[in-house]
């Protein structure tokens, strides 16, 4: 009779754990990580942003293929994936540009693609429309973005950390990076991938996912 008890009391456990199992390892939904500066390659921080501890991206001021001038209140609540290219490259631009188009084609609301030009004053307006043409980009999904070069390159090394904090934006100082970031619609950086790579791309559309799941809960 004692071992019965003893077998009934075993069974009970093993169901308790079965389940707690379960439930912390299938049903515990995956969160992305919130990058901080200390998170982050120190090469691609600006020693003075090291300590902060809630980094947002900062405002900016730069120009669409449109014609329009852009600040981050134009892309307030949205979810953005970024990049820095310029229309002239031939070697990791054309890649980059084309595994984002394969996001774009699926891009659900409240999403927006901001390919920022490393060669600002090459790519004029009437340049950039024209590659978004190229394309087939729509202004309502994919922003390309011309502007002052300090303007863009403050923001690659102290808003998305995309670069090698290296030179000030002047005349000599050029940005090529392969890296994508993803931000939330809070400002704070959620993702780093390589946009070159097929694989990368892949994984940035289900972080997208995990992303835009996570905030429908907020709002």
């Amino acid at each position: 009779m004692g071992n019965i008890k003893n077998i009934s009391v075993f069974a009970a456990i093993v169901i308790v754990a079965i389940i707690f199992t379960y439930l912390v390892f299938f049903k515990t939904e995956y969160r992305l990580p919130i990058y901080q500066p200390s998170d982050i390659n120190p090469a691609l921080v600006d020693a003075v942003l090291m300590n902060e501890t809630d980094h947002r991206i900062t405002d900016f001021t730069l120009i669409n293929q449109l014609g329009d001038t852009i600040h981050l209140s134009d892309v307030a609540d949205q979810i953005l994936i970024i990049d820095f290219f310029f229309t002239r490259c031939t070697t990791i631009c054309p890649l980059m540009t084309s595994n984002l188009k394969l996001v774009h084609d699926r891009l659900p609301e409240g999403v927006r693609i901001l390919s920022h030009s490393v060669t600002p004053k090459a790519d004029s307006v009437s340049v950039l429309s024209a590659y978004a043409d190229k394309y087939a980009a729509s202004p309502s999904k994919w922003w390309f973005l011309t502007g002052e070069k300090d303007e863009v390159y403050r923001l690659a090394r102290r808003s998305y950390f995309a670069c090698l904090d290296e030179g000030d934006g002047g005349y000599q100082d050029f940005v090529h990076t392969e890296n994508v970031v993803l931000v939330d619609p809070e400002g704070r950086l959620r993702g780093f991938y390589d946009g070159t790579s097929g694989k990368d791309i892949s994984l940035l559309y289900r972080d997208l996912e995990v992303l835009l799941k996570e905030f429908s809960k907020i709002t």
